[in-house]
């Protein structure tokens, strides 16, 4: 298998291990510019320490110690990119669960709606389903502690724990007078990569795989859920979804990428300062699909791992890329452990595609005083296997360019807002046990009208929005007075307009009414059947995917 080496016009030296999250271990020493790294190192901290003793013991009002000392911190990494960060005790979970996989709670998500603090997703087989908590339900307390909005950021902390122990809830629920009282069992969670994997249509022979993270074990997370698909039947074709996923571990990338690829194909490289950091990572297994046409769907929330995944895939010509250019991230991040539980993650090297091009989007070094030496000139072209041109910086431009379907604005004002919830939470509160279909779109239109109406929802049209923003660009002008009540008079019958079609709710409204109600009563699985349908981007790409001619001729085999 041919590749190629990233070309490099300026090499620095530095001693590193290279990998996405292992621990840091500096063992050499490198030129500075202006003289000893080491020297400046010393000089700078002395200054720092003497800066930050004198201001914490002498300033007029009373400093808190830490606090200070993080700000500086975080001042210090935000000269960097953005993926330099200090990791403070409160998220060290966060990196335990991508490190590991797994974690200690109860198997649900949370997040605020309508200023309260409330549950968004309950996983399937956890203590939380299995006692009967539900989407919508507001956790009023955890334990003793009294929980209100601003304590949003510490749930996570008094609800995950070691498994094996209890954690009490006290819910409030849409529809039921008394408050409930919950004790759930913390249990090892396993984190899914693989939300998704079936045949969709049932029993069309077209596999569709959502792949959510890159957390530990993704690989073989991946092998077993195309195992279970065929136990079904055969697969004819795949669509592998890595729409919104922001990536995780590179070795994980590299294993996601094997279960395509022939083994020995090469993956990635990474490079760090100099060319003594280079690696190059190969698949080391076996494909269980070398051959099935394959798509893969990203957009702009695709980055990272799913690029470097994209990108192998692209570059050895295995399938076509379908959706929006992906997100642009081509640095590779270190994590170091430090003292207190906190953590260090830095960007320790950029990677690289198959064919040697990096698809950073951002040049963080431009126009940047801390950053020295960081010039590198790369071409902007490259030639996968088959000799097709693809493009570096940007992120991974895909074979065939398709846009999602955007809602109308009525529909993104209710999202926004949090209505769509609300609404849900109300029609799921008279259900009884009734299960909600697209039969019910009348209903749910009538029952969101009323609902509205009673809440005191006012709709601003964008044309209103429009019309405002021009009449304050006429702010300056003399004769404004006379232009604004021109203005008003147009706004006032677009407001007039807009307010006798508020019960009107569009379809593509009913759909994300429908898929909520869908995804408290079915479950997430049942969610992502119902909204594939309606799913633009999928459907274009099974589309492709069934046409071999198509994917001969864009991928240029012979």
């Amino acid at each position: 298998m041919n590749y190629k080496k990233p070309v490099y016009t300026m090499f620095r030296k530095r001693i590193i291990i290279a990998l996405i999250v292992a621990p840091i271990i500096f063992t050499g020493a490198w030129l500075y510019k202006s003289g000893d790294i080491y020297f400046e190192i010393a000089r700078n901290i002395d200054l720092f320490t003497r800066i930050y003793k004198e201001v914490t013991l002498n300033y007029v009002d009373d400093i808190n110690p830490d606090e200070f000392l993080r700000s500086g911190i975080k001042g210090m990494l935000q000269n960097l990119d953005p993926y330099t960060v200090f990791i403070d005790e409160k998220r060290q979970d966060d990196i335990e669960m991508m490190t590991t996989g797994k974690y200690g709670g109860v198997g649900i998500s949370v997040g605020i709606r309508d200023e309260k603090i409330t549950i968004v997703e309950i996983m399937d087989g956890y203590s939380a389903q299995r006692q009967g908590l539900m989407i919508g339900d507001e956790i009023v307390a955890v334990d003793s502690v009294k929980l209100d909005k601003s304590m949003f950021d510490d749930v996570s902390l008094y609800v995950k724990g070691e498994p094996g122990t209890f954690v009490g809830l006290k819910i409030v629920r849409p529809g039921v007078t008394d408050t409930l009282l919950f004790s759930l069992v913390r249990e090892e969670i396993q984190v899914k990569n693989v939300t998704f994997a079936d045949f969709v249509p049932a029993e069309s022979g077209t596999a569709y795989i959502k792949l959510s993270g890159f957390n530990r074990g993704a690989g073989d997370e991946l092998r077993r859920s195309i195992l279970n698909i065929q136990k079904k039947g055969e697969i004819k074709e795949i669509v592998l979804d890595l729409r919104g996923n922001p990536g995780g571990l590179l070795e994980s990338a590299v294993d996601i990428s094997s279960v395509f690829l022939p083994k020995g194909t090469l993956i990635v490289s990474t490079m760090g300062k100099d060319s003594t950091s280079y690696k190059a990572y190969f698949s080391s297994k076996e494909p269980i699909l070398p051959e099935t046409p394959l798509a893969v769907l990203v957009n702009g929330s695709s980055a990272s791992a799913s690029e470097i995944v994209a990108g192998a895939i692209q570059d050895h010509d295995r399938g076509i890329i379908v959706g929006e250019r992906s997100f642009g991230k081509g640095l590779v991040q270190t994590i170091s452990p430090l003292s207190n539980n906190t953590s260090l993650k830095i960007t320790t090297s950029k990677y690289y595609t198959p064919s040697g091009r990096c698809i950073q989007k951002v040049d963080y070094a431009k126009d940047n005083k801390v950053i020295t030496n960081s010039a590198e000139t790369l071409p902007e072209k490259y030639l996968t296997d088959n000799k097709r041109t693809v493009f570096a910086s940007g992120g991974i431009l895909p074979d065939s360019s398709v846009t999602l379907s955007e809602l109308s604005d009525f529909t993104r004002d209710l999202l926004a807002k949090g209505y769509i919830f609300r609404i849900s939470s109300e029609l799921i509160a008279v259900a009884n046990e009734k299960r909600y279909t697209e039969s019910d779109s009348s209903l749910i239109r009538e029952k969101t009208g009323r609902y509205l109406k009673e809440k005191g929802y006012v709709y601003k049209p964008q044309i209103v929005k429009k019309l405002e923003e021009i009449r304050e660009s006429f702010k300056s002008k003399d004769d404004f007075a006379a232009i604004s009540a021109e203005f008003n008079q147009l706004i006032s019958k677009a407001e007039s307009a807009g307010s006798a079609n508020t019960l009107a709710l569009p379809s593509d409204g009913v759909r994300e009414v429908l898929s909520d109600i869908i995804n408290r009563q079915g479950g997430s699985s049942e969610k992502i059947r119902y909204q594939l349908r309606f799913d633009h981007q999928y459907v274009t790409s099974v589309a492709l995917v069934k046409n071999r001619n198509y994917i001969a001729k864009i991928l240029n085999r012979k």
